[in-house]
């Protein structure tokens, strides 16, 4: 039990360290001198003015974000900033979606917009509720809204891939925007009814300001117990109780105060801290179409984070999802005992006591892509959240990617007219690394040095658009049309890259980036998690593809032998991540939707270099 405590602690640190490693904790970004926080709340009586949705507060100790740029001791060249001469000019016509209406304190179809949750869950001056043991605020609004739980139904790559299925599947669009509400915008989708699409997202009902929630509180806090975890509740097939609750992991919840304010009873429930509760949407299957929109009678399963998390050493362990996405210890690694609610004026209800577990609403995962751009357009895109709470969440969640992996270097030997070098690639994650929707993929960028410091190879160098070039040039795999890349075993030619991703294929084996054209796999090289069981229950749904041939890809690892040129002396690798993989989005970008159109928009205008998650260097 022991080194399970010592685990967590080391993964809640690892993920939300706001200490001497300069990553802070997404509460940073409120003010902790005990002047009322603004957090865009509707209390009429607080006199809190409307949040600012500028820069950062120089003042509230959270340091600039770091833009993932290399090491300038590594050796290794920076990325190309400029276009290469026979890229395509982006259209002019390229602009944003018109802005939604703001969300307000609204309820509907028995959900709640999250304003309503935070008049009581979030800190406040005047109370001692959801602070931890360092008086750092830690309500579960203030730390979500920044998250892209939060933001799932604003986020523009969701909608801009939603609308290349649209768009290549003419007439399947209710299927479509059907399939895709029910997670990403849970309980806005439920509260609409029947026939609810993607119009929703713009529209000014009570549905839709609740619909722009994403996953929002009354989503996960309604999904009831029974049944989760079994393919019938799979792929957002959840339904909420008749009458409006909120599943928590406390006991004895004092009810009075919550349903008075939201008409919403709060419920204990164990599940709500297990790893189940996520598999209603973390386990999504698609059906597959072919060119005439017909069914043809194969699924894919799109993403399987749940059933790889339950085929892995961390749920033998009993580490659940929560554990790291929603750690219960604070920043410093202590746990966390403390109100879990304020009155609405800002004081505490005196019958509260403190509490534990307490769940940190981090919810962080790895993709720092979109919340640049949902904190640099948050007004386009109506995000609650101010600049500074991204920020926060943008240096957790490059904590957490530096903590999902671990970079090994062999040594650099003789290997006949060459020199050897065994790469090997950890993963420290409960899942496939990357896991979840396969626009995702992670490779290694290996460079050679000779004696005097002058390049003799290179391979997975990227560009500033996150395109990994061969030379000067993009390589062929990342244009529209291009050849799939490796897996590798050995690379020893600079046009050969190890990338670590899943390519969709039709039913005849062809790749596809089109959701709905793939019915399995050809090639799933991404890292298994440690503990990973081809006769486990969950091991068919979960098994890799394309590595047959690869005996030292195992659980927890991969390992790829570069065999550099004669006269190497010091090598150097990096661990890239890419939460928008360069040819997913040049395949995407092959297609002209509005949505497509705010996307290219969107990121024309923000750093797009790659996550450098791990990096190691070798000498002779």
């Amino acid at each position: 039990m022991r080194a399970r405590w010592l685990l967590l602690a080391a993964l809640a640190f690892a993920a939300c360290d706001d200490g001497s490693t300069g990553n802070p904790d997404p509460t940073d970004a409120r003010p902790r001198d005990g002047a009322p926080q603004d957090l865009g709340l509707p209390d009429p009586d607080d006199g809190v003015p409307p949040p600012d949705r500028g820069a950062p507060d120089p003042d509230d100790g959270v340091p600039p974000p770091d833009r993932g740029a290399p090491d300038p001791d590594d050796g290794v060249p920076p990325p190309d900033a400029g276009p290469e001469p026979d890229a395509a000019e982006p259209p002019e016509d390229l602009q944003p979606l018109p802005t939604p209406p703001a969300t307000g304190s609204v309820t509907a179809g028995g959900f709640a917009s999250s304003p309503v949750c935070g008049q009581c869950h979030t800190a406040s001056a005047g109370s001692q509720a959801m602070r931890d043991g360092a008086n750092r605020a830690i309500g579960p609004f203030e730390l979500w809204q920044s998250s892209m739980m939060a933001n799932a139904a604003r986020d523009p790559l969701w909608r801009a891939v939603m609308s290349a299925e649209v768009a290549t599947n003419p007439g399947a669009e209710g299927l479509i925007e059907g399939k895709c509400l029910s997670c990403h915008s849970a309980a806005g989708y439920r509260a609409a009814g029947d026939g609810a699409s993607v119009a929703l997202l713009s529209d000014g009902t009570d549905a839709g300001q609740i619909a722009r929630d994403g996953v929002t509180c009354t989503a996960c806090h309604q999904i009831p117990a029974e049944g989760l975890g079994t393919p019938a509740l799979f792929s957002g097939h959840w339904q909420a109780p008749a009458e409006p609750v909120a599943y928590g992991p406390h006991a004895q919840p004092f009810a009075n105060p919550m349903v008075g304010s939201s008409g919403f009873t709060p419920v204990h429930s164990e599940h709500m801290s297990e790893s189940v509760l996520c598999s209603a949407c973390h386990v999504l299957e698609t059906p597959t179409v072919n060119d005439q929109v017909e069914f043809t009678g194969h699924t894919l399963l799109e993403q399987a984070t749940f059933l790889e998390w339950r085929n892995s050493d961390f749920a033998t362990q009993d580490v659940t999802c929560q554990d790291c996405h929603m750690p219960s210890a604070d920043a410093d690694g202590e746990p966390i005992n403390t109100r879990i609610a304020r009155r609405p004026n800002g004081g505490d209800f005196p019958p509260l006591q403190p509490r534990q577990p307490y769940g940190r609403h981090l919810l962080v995962g790895g993709n720092t892509l979109i919340l640049k751009v949902l904190r640099d357009f948050s007004g386009p895109l109506a995000a609650q959240a101010p600049a500074a709470a991204f920020d926060a969440t943008l240096a957790a969640t490059r904590a957490s990617l530096a903590a999902a992996s671990e970079l090994e270097l062999g040594a650099l030997t003789d290997d006949g007219d060459r020199i050897a070098l065994p790469v090997t690639v950890h993963n420290r994650t409960g899942h496939k690394l990357p896991s979840g929707f396969p626009s995702r993929r992670l490779w290694l960028h290996v460079t050679a040095f000779d004696a005097a410091g002058a390049v003799l190879f290179e391979s997975g160098r990227p560009d500033a658009q996150g395109r990994i070039h061969v030379g000067d040039a993009v390589a062929d795999f990342e244009r529209p049309g291009g050849p799939v890349q490796g897996p590798w075993q050995t690379i020893e030619r600079p046009e050969q890259v190890q990338v670590w991703a899943a390519q969709m294929c039709t039913p005849e084996g062809q790749p596809t980036w089109r959701l709905l054209r793939g019915a399995t796999y050809c090639r799933d090289n991404r890292l298994l998690p440690l503990g990973w069981r081809a006769d486990h229950p969950d091991g068919p749904a979960t098994a890799p593809a394309g590595v047959a041939a690869d005996a030292d890809f195992q659980p927890g690892a991969d390992t790829v032998i570069y065999r550099l040129p004669a006269g190497t002396v010091r090598a150097t690798a990096a661990l890239y991540f890419q939460p928008l993989d360069a040819r997913f989005a040049a395949e995407l970008y092959a297609l002209d939707t509005p949505e497509i159109r705010a996307l290219r928009f969107y990121l024309a205008q923000v750093d797009q270099t790659p996550e450098v998650i791990a990096r190691a260097e070798a000498r002779r």
